[in-house]
């Protein structure tokens, strides 16, 4: 929801390109510095105990907008907003990378992203309508309380949710990650695969809006090319477990996935031809929905429980990191070269990519 309510609340308030920019990306600053720490913590206090204050850091964002108007209660509010989606989501993550191993696994991290894109499906959705019927006076409001509902049910959770683990500094610091991404196989594919998957739907969320209506496509069309690549992507997840046995393991998948990922780029602003336009959407859709619970079940299962939640923390920073960068690089791109060498170099800079991943994991069992 806040996707929609908070560039137009940041309109209502005389924002110009520059500063609406700046408050968008306020929400990314906060989980760039604390992604790690936050994973120790989660560790050592425990999923439930976590999710609780993110919601209750959520609600308190979400009523500073609400409550504070201005560029101060905007800009407050998305820090603690951003601050808080990064503590529910790794906490989330941890929870349910300790539930199970293998093809269990696969099936758990693919309904948890199926859930995801459902949210970002109908979350844009339910702003909309809000919007409409009262403007910006209460739909953070109303966000407030949907956040107020997700701790209320994080009460229910038990078993391993409740779980605390001893982690020391060395396991769960800075300095164990960076040594973790040099030695550890599993979790540099991760990365990589996570970093390639927010690359492309940065690029692809950001600028293919702004391609259609360069090529006077109607709003309504727009808006059915953007969402259906979330709609593929909540589709293929729940059948992640089963393409991963089809594919013949993970690697393979990871290579198809980014396989689409770049073609579905590299030929995106070859053609004006909404059919095929909407075939390259797909592509997109397909190899977003497998990158991302595929990158979370390869590192699960490549590190140990104790270091389990600040590898998850290093894999959200660089997926932040990622979400903030990649609008700016495809930016310079589209200025130097227009749309059709933009989005093609793109799609070749993941199939470079892809090659190396070949070369450097396809003869790993991971």
């Amino acid at each position: 929801m806040l996707i929609v309510a908070v560039p137009v609340y940041g309109l209502q308030l005389g924002a110009s390109p520059l500063v609406l920019g700046a408050v968008l990306s306020a929400q990314y600053l906060l989980p760039l510095v604390l992604a790690i720490p936050l994973g120790g913590i989660v560790s050592r206090f425990g999923g439930r105990a976590t999710l609780l204050a993110g919601a209750g850091i959520m609600v308190a964002g979400l009523l500073s907008m609400h409550a504070w108007y201005g560029y101060a209660g905007l800009v407050t509010g998305q820090l603690l907003v951003g601050l808080a989606h990064l503590q529910m989501v790794l906490a989330a993550q941890t929870i349910i990378s300790n539930l199970g191993t293998g093809p269990r696994l696969e099936q758990y991290f693919g309904w948890y992203a199926t859930w995801l894109s459902g949210g970002q499906v109908i979350g844009p959705l339910l702003a909309g309508v809000v919007l409409k019927s009262s403007d910006t006076e209460y739909v953070f409001l109303v966000m407030a309380l949907f956040a107020l509902v997700s701790g209320v049910v994080t009460l229910r959770l038990t078993g391993q949710a409740r779980e605390r683990i001893h982690v020391t500094r060395q396991q769960a610091g800075f300095r164990a990650q960076w040594q973790l991404v040099g030695s550890n196989r599993g979790v540099q594919l991760s990365i990589l695969v996570t970093v390639l998957g927010m690359f492309a739907l940065g690029v692809y969320g950001s600028y293919l809006p702004v391609y259609l209506e360069s090529l006077a496509i109607s709003p309504l069309i727009i808006g059915v090319l953007v969402s259906l690549r979330a709609g593929v992507s909540m589709l293929v997840r729940p059948f992640m477990a089963r393409i991963i046995a089809l594919a013949g393991g993970r690697v393979p998948t990871v290579l198809l996935s980014l396989g689409t990922l770049a073609a579905g780029l590299a030929f995106l602003g070859a053609s004006e031809q909404l059919l095929l336009m909407a075939a390259l959407a797909m592509l997109v859709g397909i190899g977003s929905g497998l990158t991302q619970p595929l990158s979370m079940v390869i590192l699960a299962e490549s590190v140990e429980r104790e270091r389990r939640a600040g590898a998850l923390g290093m894999r959200l920073m660089a997926n932040r990191a990622v979400h903030f960068l990649a609008p700016l690089f495809f930016g310079l791109l589209l200025e130097l070269s227009g749309f059709t060498l933009a989005f093609a170099a793109s799609g070749i800079l993941i199939g470079f990519a892809l090659i190396l991943a070949h070369r450097l994991f396809s003869s790993r069992n991971l």
